[in-house]
């Protein structure tokens, strides 16, 4: 009590705010197409997965893996945390920060000739996704990870390996370090190919997964995933979806057309109601414009791309051998 007969006394704490309800439960899609192939990378997922080791799709642009990560994660029948990498994410942005300060302060005088005071400032702390997916032992889709600068990711090394997390910040409040729920698991993606703002992953991290490398899909499931993504025929799927295998061909590593393609043609050819023919002028427009602007493969001749020139061959050679095999099979 100091002469004004005031007694002042302070005290300062760390809240931790859990976010929750940031998971979703993924479901299959009416267009996902379940072919040999796709069953089988899904089998060798899982039984990764439920041993409790996390799985790494590695694969270039437009092979699926996103797609596979999801539907792996819906078999697992757990909420699902999505993270996309990212070049400015910080350790931050994946577990947690402080997020500002709480202040209150108690006045006593009950005893008229005493004034009380006690003041109280706490450390407001929010809970990231990382830290929810590990808590409540959601899946953890990390898509496109080596996108997001090593440092960032050093929090999955203890998560991965001794199933703790570290959090130096919470020390003070006694939680400084959080089992990981048996539950928890953990989906990657990345394209290995790609030089464009990503980064090279620690080996301590790689390590730690279990990569299954995706390369473009067989042709029955190219054909499958066509049909299913645009309503078009199959006729019509064969035909694309050859032209687009035919130009894989041209070019190098990451700058080949990938399945993507061969859907949006299908559904632009579905939406104007045309045929895949040779001799249809709009067809083939729609072919050069989704399939020449792979002009980043570098095929030049004389200064000038070689695209649109592989383009039109790639049409012409794949609808006249479609239809010589329909004229030989009516024949028979």
């Amino acid at each position: 009590m100091n002469r004004d007969g005031l007694t002042a006394s302070a005290s300062a704490t760390t809240v931790r705010i859990q976010v929750e309800g940031d998971g979703i439960m993924p479901e299959p899609s009416d267009e996902f197409v379940m072919t040999p192939r796709l069953e089988e990378l899904t089998e060798r997922a899982l039984t990764y997965l439920e041993v409790g080791y996390p799985v790494h799709f590695a694969g270039p642009a437009g092979t699926g893996k996103t797609t596979i990560a999801f539907h792996v994660a819906s078999k697992l029948g757990r909420p699902v945390i999505l993270i996309h990498g990212d070049d400015e994410f910080g350790g931050s942005d994946l577990v947690g920060k402080d997020a500002g300060y709480r202040k209150s302060r108690l006045v006593d005088n009950f005893i008229h000739s005493v004034l009380k005071t006690e003041e109280e400032m706490r450390t407001l702390w929010v809970d990231n996704r990382l830290t929810t997916a590990c808590q409540h032992g959601y899946t953890l889709v990390y898509d496109e990870f080596n996108r997001t600068r090593p440092e960032a990711n050093n929090a999955l090394l203890s998560i991965l390996s001794e199933k703790m997390l570290n959090l130096p910040k919470l020390r003070t409040s006694g939680e400084g370090y959080m089992e990981v729920h048996p539950n928890f698991r953990a989906i990657f993606t990345s394209n290995p190919e790609e030089y464009a703002g990503t980064h090279k992953t620690q080996d301590a991290l790689m390590d730690r997964l279990i990569t299954i490398r995706l390369g473009h899909y067989d042709r029955e499931t190219e054909i499958a995933v066509t049909m299913a993504k645009s309503g078009i025929s199959k006729k019509d799927a064969e035909i694309i979806v050859d032209i687009v295998r035919e130009l894989r061909g041209v070019g190098v590593n990451n700058n080949r057309p990938t399945i993507r393609a061969c859907i949006v043609i299908a559904k632009v050819l579905a939406h104007r109601g045309i045929r895949a023919r040779a001799g249809n002028p709009v067809f083939r427009r729609i072919c050069q414009d989704v399939l020449s602007g792979i002009d980043t493969a570098k095929v030049t001749c004389g200064g000038q791309s070689l695209m649109p020139q592989k383009v039109d061959e790639a049409t012409r050679k794949v609808v006249q051998a479609v239809l010589r095999t329909d004229e030989i099979n009516e024949k028979e």
